[in-house]
């Protein structure tokens, strides 16, 4: 089905879509309304239907870990489409954009068994925060649980309302390094300032400290945990074949941002945004400050990404080395052309759902999660 166009208009005073609005994309490019392709150069194969999936972890030996919103961690075997309950998870905070989030294996997973976990934590007088733990993988039979849960991070301050948590995962190319997305928490100045990591992109060691040589470092505290910051909701996080990190985020109304991140770097959430507020106050462009970093691309209308992967591609060749968003907003797959620093959307692929989470597996298969109950674990195969 190909959706009907809108005339194209790069203004950023077009009426825009709401990012994060529970239907909930850069300055040397603003991408405006967009086509889908005529015909999908892919098909997809349904695996397992799940209860508001939030991310995917492939495993070993053709099976996957996908947390569900509500607290569940679910064992998906991707041959069968079996369905297993992880025991051993954490109470989460579940609400609004709350709950489960993030799931990632250790680097050594194969040795180790270790798996990584994202989730809303409650605290005092109806604040809430976004927690790192880590524990073991154990399937026994049938079965499987989580060993030696240990919380090893936790966003400072917690804070009210029950939004932009972020809490994306990302190991290093080389496995040292952790890094993790901290959202805003709708609080938004947070994120230009330094003594709080809401609003920052994270570099912190395998155990959930501060990695040495972080630019902040010298101001200790949780600045020693900041690689970058002026960020606002980062749901998608990923390394180029270059070793580049590139990460992607929700805007206000408008103004979705796929960004080369940079240590140090300040990408200027709430001072410049090429969205609006939501009550239409404006706000400041990205040009308006060339002292503060641009998005390489920014979308508006916004696509409202849930995750992205930089692909590998070995079964869509045509595809090396371009991002892969899972859309929300845009209810498809986005594919995103990169060159050096720059970035173009190329191609947009309508699932006629809200995608939620995307992963590529070591042998180039690629598996896409929807959004909402009944979400669909997908496989995507080459037409």
């Amino acid at each position: 089905m190909k959706r009907q166009t809108i005339s194209l208009m790069l203004s950023p005073l077009l009426v825009p879509l709401a990012s994060c609005g529970a239907t909930a994309a850069g300055d040397s490019s603003i991408q405006g309304p967009a086509d889908f392709v005529e015909t999908n150069p892919f098909t997809t194969r349904e695996v397992a239907k799940l209860d508001e999936p939030w991310a995917l972890a492939l495993l070993p030996g053709n099976a996957a870990l996908v947390t569900e919103k509500k607290g569940k961690l679910k064992l998906v075997d991707l041959a069968s489409g079996a369905v297993t309950d992880v025991t051993g998870t954490p109470t989460v905070a579940f609400g609004g954009q709350g709950g489960f989030g993030d799931v990632a294996i250790s680097p050594a997973f194969e040795k180790d068994g270790t798996v990584y976990l994202t989730w809303a934590e409650a605290g005092e007088s109806d604040t809430r925060g976004a927690v790192l733990g880590r524990a073991k993988l154990v399937r026994e039979g049938t079965g499987a649980r989580i060993d030696g849960l240990e919380v090893i991070w936790r966003q400072s301050p917690k804070v009210t309302g029950r939004g932009h948590y972020s809490h994306r995962i990302k190991f290093s190319p080389d496995g040292k390094y952790l890094f993790l997305t901290s959202g805003d928490r709708q609080k938004m100045t947070p994120a230009q300032d330094l003594t709080v990591n809401l609003g920052k992109m994270l570099r912190l060691t395998r155990d959930g400290k501060p990695a040495a040589g972080n630019p902040f470092a010298q101001k200790g505290g949780v600045s020693a945990e900041i690689w970058s910051y002026g960020h606002r909701n980062l749901l998608g996080v990923a390394f180029d074949g270059e070793g580049r990190l590139w990460d992607i985020e929700h805007g206000p109304a408008g103004g979705d941002e796929l960004n080369l991140v940079k240590p140090g770097s300040n990408y200027g959430w709430p001072v410049v945004s090429n969205g609006d507020h939501y009550d239409g106050k404006p706000i400041p462009r990205h040009a308006t400050r060339p002292d503060l970093a641009a998005p390489a691309l920014s979308w508006n209308p916004v696509i409202a990404p849930g995750a992205m992967i930089i692909c590998k591609c070995e079964k869509f060749p045509a595809w090396k080395g371009n991002a892969l968003i899972a859309a929300l907003g845009a209810q498809g797959l986005v594919r995103v052309g990169i060159t050096g620093d720059t970035a173009r959307e190329a191609e947009r692929y309508n699932m006629d759902a809200r995608m939620r989470g995307i992963a590529e597996g070591s042998d180039g298969k690629l598996w896409m999660i929807e959004d909402g109950a009944g979400g669909r674990l997908l496989e995507v195969v080459p037409r």
